[in-house]
């Protein structure tokens, strides 16, 4: 019982860190947001500190994530998922639909039709990003290209190209996100023709 406890433990450093990476905040950011200091969050994702029920509490409310999410604690036979919106800047609903740390995450993403409120920011991080459009339209900024995408469209692309996605102006957009580090990308096969 005690190894599991370990093991578990040793575990939730490297999920603080990719959970901290793929939301694209510093640990100085993460500091204000939570009140624990940029050095222990360093020695937490690192493995070098073990976690505290007081450090992880605004951990997972920082990332809007339970504390089983956050400790990857076993299942407790319930086969239900209990799917918790991600608080992210604005009206967008984020939906996580992936549970376990690392390989690629898939997101449901549900947007606001856009205000025009100017040029979008742009962002570029490490990875590969795939989106399928469910409904509305999809305005994906990619580099220097400004596209819609419609419903059953899909795109993919490396995330260190700048990027933007949102809605347009005509109303809400629902759209699948599938995230993978460098070197994780989503594959489509296309079922050949019988005639080929």
């Amino acid at each position: 019982m005690e190894d599991n406890i370990d093991r578990t433990l040793e575990a939730v450093g490297p999920r603080l860190k990719r959970l901290r990476q793929h939301r694209d905040i510093t640990l100085t950011e993460l500091a204000e947001r939570t009140g624990i200091s940029a050095s222990t969050l360093s020695r937490l994702e690192s493995g070098l500190r073990r976690p505290t029920l007081e450090q992880l509490l605004p951990l997972a409310r920082a990332y809007g994530v339970t504390l089983d999410e956050l400790v990857d604690a076993p299942p407790t036979g319930d086969p239900r998922i209990n799917l918790r919106p991600l608080p992210v800047g604005g009206d967008t609903v984020v939906l996580p639909l992936t549970r376990r740390p690392g390989g690629i995450q898939a997101y449901k993403f549900i947007k606001p039709a856009d205000r025009g409120t100017g040029r979008p920011h742009m962002h570029t991080h490490e990875g590969y990003d795939w989106v399928y459009v469910l409904n509305g339209k999809l305005r994906l900024i990619l580099g220097d290209r400004d596209m819609i995408l419609t419903p059953g469209e899909a795109a993919e692309f490396d995330t260190s190209t700048p990027h933007w996605f949102g809605a347009t102006a005509e109303g809400a957009v629902e759209y699948l996100s599938l995230f993978g580090r460098q070197g994780e990308r989503a594959h489509v096969r296309a079922v050949e023709d019988e005639g080929d």
